[in-house]
């Protein structure tokens, strides 16, 4: 890694932008980076580690990069562009800050960025703008974190002397950091964490067994006390003297194997005895089962004998009930057995109901179509003939509720009656009819008589409930015949309507022409008195138009001329606007200007006065932050420092009150508000200056009255222009108008004259065509008002005619179908044995009733058989003679035995539950015992390999934790590298070896450092090495790391090293030998660079970078030149 230029603004306590170029710098190898204390040389080796890894050493924090000189317009910003591992690099980095927005007043915070650009052929490429992923960029290439590459590059000596002097645990950190030796420590805390698994599994296997010891003693009835306390109880409550009570397994002394075997010979104990419990309750068991089975017996006899006995008393009882209901039972027989009968007629009964209901219906229909066609004088020629004489009328039928419609199963397996309905109704109400129809003869219904089906059906339909025909009123007997039409007659009538209707098909289209001729005619009518006005307002208009034209064109005119002068003044007013509003903004911006600047000055103060104070505060704490330390010390418990647990002199604070982190932390927060209120105020100030600026420029130096008058005088001018031309462009709009109007005008006349012309001929044509349609149209109306009209009498003519013809058809069949169903009603009563229709009628049931009967007779049936059926059993006969039977007394006893059964069960069942359960306890026990063999074993592996890596193992002669031992390896290779330049540096008086001697007091071992002297042959401790030895091996030391740190990190090769002080310390033979060393470093291509204030330095190394501080900001000053 090479460094090239870097470039900072506005970062540490540089204010503005300083460069730095190393390769100027590196061009012979080494330079110098010198300045006064405070300066800012560590602000520049911060900037490099900024620019790579976005933080910087140390304890300042990220938001506190930003210097406190810079301007706040200013942004902080870092660019360092380097080589490394062959690629040419450029870094810029900017943290997050305030600046002032750019619109308003106040500031904002502008996120952090971050660029990477790489210079490929002769271009610079941009890689990306992301944190994260330039920061992995720069850790693969470097190879090695922000820490190591301050370590290495950046070599701080100061703290390499500290090194030196430093015990094991601060050497561990140190080194723990550099090489990243987090892997070893975490096998370390692996390997712990892995043995405290294994204890806390091993301790909850342990835990199981004992648990399992005491469910065992529970399920043998010895109690639920603790398995292992060594005293059992007995679940009586008596002195325990069970199984188990002299074996103490569970107790602290024993081995964890000598628990697992305790376990199991108390488990056989327990299962003897519960054993020996079993057998005993089993024969009690048994001895109760036959006590149980005699008494059961004996209930059951008594039970049973007392049933026949009841059954017999029973029987009789049901006989002599049964002989009073027999001839009650005779003549329901005989009623059941006629309606069976009757159920072979309900057929022929239903199709007779059906035939005269249709029959009125049509009788009803024809007399309504004689009616309609009454008033319309087709009638007389539409009549048939009268009835003939033997015309068929329904048959005289008894009326009840109901009547069967239908045939169904029933319990005999014959049809069962109809239920009730109109159809059944109707054919009861047939004996009014037939009679009525005798008393008429062949001419029909009687005038306002009810025809069946019609509206007043009802009153046809409610017949007597007696049997026999229903009588006739004098009314009704003396009635005219009804009318009959012919079928024939008017299909021939319907035939010469619809020819007249086919003849009216084309006058519809005739009819609607005569109207559209007539809208015509009045519409050009309507057009004609609108032309005539329009030719009128149009020529009136035009007579006047010169005059108005000449009036209209002087107001133009006139209203020009001062539109133009009026727009010359505009300009003048606009820019006499424009002076006075600046001038008035230039006068208040320079009042706000001053009181921002004085602000800001005080505030400037302010922070100064606060950061001195947090840099007081922060050097009083860390004066005494052995004392702070030192009051967290506890006896017994380790130091977070050292980690002893013994505190022998713990520091003391000194005299006055001790300044702590919290009062460190107040400060620096005082010191951040004031800051930011420094910020505010300058960037305010900024913003005021540039605005005044801006507002000066304007208005010029001219005072504001001056320039307020001058525009006022303006103003007025030009507003007398304006109000003098304010009327041009409506003087304008005015003449348009009115040229447009003209226009208008002569069309409107020229146009209606033309219209009117064309008009004439046509009205004369419309006046023809009228007169031949009218004509035409009057013949074919034939009286109507029109076509439609005539259509509409001729459809509704046909439609009554053939509603008429469809009601003689369907009267015509209803007669047919009449005459069959009376014809067979007839024929199936004679059939089923019964005089006449109405015998067969009478002696039909409902279906309910029906059903209800035939249910009652085989229920008697069934009783009479039963009761027959008890009489002559046996066993109830024989029953009857013994002894009354006593079953309650029986039942007692056999109860008795069956409680003394259960409680001999139950005894046995949980004797056998508790020899079951401490079987599958005694074998989960043996189980676990052999699962825990393999876990004990495992626990007994790691803890020994924990205690090895951890150092408390007496196989680890140098109680050396596997972090340590790494550690110390690392050390030795550093050792071995630094004494090799020590050497040189000394004369070949010293070299730097590694120690693992042992340590005493508990204290870390393995990374001692010793120094060998050469001239007196003997080793001794880096301690005892004087204030300039203490520095070139600290040098030494800082070299070697380096080189180790770099081959650890992957070979990066560094070619630009960074060495912090200690010069000073140096006889002039020994910063001769230390330069060489030096130069050595520049011979293989490296540049170096020294931070020192040693003046001599200056005079021995030309090439310098010099650090300037001033009170508005540090800059650097670089100088290069022949040594």
């Amino acid at each position: 890694m090479r460094l090239h230029r870097l470039v900072l603004t506005a970062f540490g306590p540089f204010a503005g932008s300083q460069r730095v170029d190393f390769d100027e710098l590196s061009a012979a190898g080494l330079f110098l980076l010198h300045g006064p204390t405070g300066a800012g040389k560590t602000s520049v080796l911060d900037a490099v580690c900024y620019a790579l890894y976005g933080q910087v050493p140390g304890a300042r924090p990220a938001n506190r990069l930003r210097s406190d000189h810079a301007e706040p317009a200013t942004p902080t910003e870092v660019v360092l562009e380097l080589t490394v591992g062959g690629r040419r690099l450029e870094i810029t980095r900017r943290p997050e800050q305030l600046r002032a927005k750019k619109r308003g007043t106040g500031t904002t915070v502008d996120k952090p960025v971050t660029l990477l650009r790489e210079h490929v052929g002769g271009t610079w490429q941009g890689l990306s703008t992301s944190h994260q992923e330039i920061g992995e960029e720069v850790r693969q290439l470097l190879g090695m974190s922000c820490e190591q590459f301050c370590q290495v590059v950046l070599l701080p000596q100061g703290e390499f002397a500290t090194f030196l002097r430093a015990g094991a645990v601060e050497r561990a950190a140190l080194l723990g950091r550099l090489f990243d030796t987090r892997r070893f420590k975490a096998v370390e805390q692996w390997l712990r964490d892995r043995r405290h698994d294994a204890e806390r599994q091993l301790a909850a296997g342990d835990g199981e067994l004992r648990q399992l010891g005491a469910r065992m003693r529970q399920a043998a009835g010895y109690g639920g006390a603790p398995y292992g306390s060594g005293s059992v109880s007995d679940p009586s409550g008596a002195p325990d003297d069970g199984p188990g009570s002299g074996i103490d397994v569970g107790s602290a002394g024993d081995a964890a194997t000598e628990l697992g075997a305790g376990l199991l010979a108390e488990a056989a104990v327990l299962r003897c005895e519960a054993r020996e419990r079993y057998d005993v309750t089993a024969g009690a068991v048994r001895l109760a089962e036959d006590g149980h089975r005699t008494a059961a017996e004996a209930a059951a006899v008594a039970r049973e004998v007392a049933a026949l006995q009841q059954r017999r008393r029973d029987a009789l009882d049901r006989e002599t009930a049964a002989a009073r209901q027999r001839p009650a039972r005779a003549a329901v027989r005989d009623r059941l057995d006629r309606a069976h009968r009757a159920l072979a007629v309900d057929p022929a009964l239903g199709l007779h109901d059906k035939a005269a209901a249709r029959h009125a219906e049509a009788l009803a229909a024809e007399r309504a179509a004689v009616g309609r066609l009454a008033g319309s004088g087709e009638l007389p020629a539409l009549l048939a003939a009268d009835l003939p004489a033997d015309a068929v009328t329904p048959i005289a039928l008894p009326a009840q509720d109901t009547h069967p419609t239908s045939a169904a199963p029933t319990a005999t397996g014959r049809g069962s009656s109809r239920s009730s309905g109109a159809a059944h109704d109707g054919f009861r109400a047939g004996a009014g009819r037939g009679e009525a129809s005798a008393r008429r003869g062949p001419s029909g219904p009687a005038p306002g008589e009810e025809l069946p089906g019609a509206a007043g059906g009802e009153a046809v339909r409610g017949v007597p409930a007696q049997y026999g025909p229903r009588r006739a009123d004098a009314a009704e007997a003396s009635a005219p015949a009804p009318r009959r039409l012919s079928v024939d007659a008017i299909a021939g009538r319907v035939g010469e309507l619809r020819e007249e209707l086919g003849s009216l098909a084309g006058a519809g289209e005739a009819e609607a022409r005569l109207e559209e001729i007539a809208r015509r005619r009045e519409l050009l009518e309507r057009e004609e008195r609108a032309d005539e006005g329009a030719v009128r307002e149009a020529q009136a208009w035009l007579e006047g138009w010169a005059r108005e034209r000449g009036r209209l064109q002087g107001r133009v005119e006139a209203a020009a001329e001062a539109a133009a002068r009026a727009e010359g003044l505009a300009g003048r007013v606009e820019a006499a606007r424009g002076r006075r509003d600046a001038a008035a903004e230039r006068d208040r911006l320079a009042r706000g200007t001053e009181r921002a600047e004085q602000a800001a000055r005080e505030a400037r103060d302010r922070a100064a006065e606060a950061r001195e104070a947090w840099q007081d505060a922060r050097e009083a704490r860390i004066a005494g932050i052995a004392a702070e330390l030192a009051d967290g010390l506890v006896d017994g418990e380790p130091c977070r420092v050292c980690g002893a647990e013994q505190h022998p002199a713990p520091a003391r604070p000194g005299a006055g009150r001790r300044t702590t982190s919290a009062d460190e932390d107040r400060a620096n927060a005082a010191y951040e508000q004031r800051r930011s209120a420094y910020e505010t105020a300058g960037a305010e100030a900024a913003r005021l200056r540039a605005a005044r600026d801006a507002a000066a420029a304007s208005a010029g130096a001219a005072p504001y009255a001056e320039l307020a008058a001058a525009c006022a005088e303006s103003e007025a001018e030009h507003a007398a222009a304006v109000r003098s031309a304010g009327d041009l462009t409506e003087a304008r709009r005015a003449l348009a108008r009115a040229e447009e109007e003209r226009e208008r005008r002569t069309a409107q006349r020229e146009g209606a004259l033309s219209r009117s012309a064309a008009r004439t001929s046509r009205r004369e044509e419309l006046d023809e065509q009228h007169q031949r349609l009218a004509a035409e149209l009057a013949r074919i109306r034939a009286g109507h008002a029109t076509v439609r009209a005539r259509h509409a009498s001729l459809t509704a003519r046909v439609g009554l005619l053939d509603l008429a013809a469809d009601a003689a058809r369907e009267r015509i069949d209803g007669e047919r179908r009449l005459a069959e169903a009376v014809a067979a009603l007839a024929q199936a009563a004679a059939a089923a044995g019964f005089g006449s229709a109405a015998e067969a009628a009478a002696a039909l049931l409902p279906p309910a009733e029906l059903a209800r009967t035939e249910r009652e007779v085989a229920a008697w049936a069934r009783e009479e058989a039963a009761i027959e059926a008890a009489l002559a059993a046996p066993e109830p006969a024989a029953a009857a003679a013994l002894p009354p039977a006593d079953p309650d007394g029986a039942q007692q006893s056999a109860q008795a035995a069956h409680r003394r059964l259960r409680d001999a069960s139950s005894a046995e069942s949980a004797a056998a539950t508790r020899c079951r359960e401490l079987d599958r306890l005694t074998a989960e026990g043996t189980s676990r015992v052999r699962e825990l063999a393999p876990a004990r074993e495992e626990f007994s592996r790691l803890k020994r390999l924990a205690d090895l890596v951890a150092g408390n193992s007496a196989e680890n002669q140098y109680r050396m934790e596997l972090e340590t031992y790494v550690l110390a390896a690392r050390l030795e290779q550093v050792a071995a590298a630094a004494g090799v330049r020590l050497q040189r540096m000394s004369a070949g008086r010293y070299t730097l070896v590694h120690s693992d001697a042992r340590a005493g007091h508990r204290a870390k071992s393995g990374l001692g450092l010793m120094v060998v002297d050469a001239w007196t042959g003997t080793e001794r401790d880096t301690a005892t090495l004087s204030g300039g030895e203490t520095f070139f091996a600290s040098l030494a030391l800082a070299l070697g790391l380096a080189d180790v740190v770099t081959d650890e990190a992957g070979g990066v090769r560094l070619d630009t090293l960074f060495i912090d002080e200690g010069f000073g310390s140096l006889d002039e033979q020994t910063l001769d030998e230390v330069l060489d060393v030096l130069d050595g470093l520049r011979a293989r291509d490296r540049a170096v660079g020294i931070v020192s204030h040693v003046a001599d330095l200056r005079h021995r190394i030309p090439a310098q970078l010099r650090v300037v501080k001033d009170k508005d900001g540090s800059s650097v000053r670089m100088h290069t030149g022949a040594r």
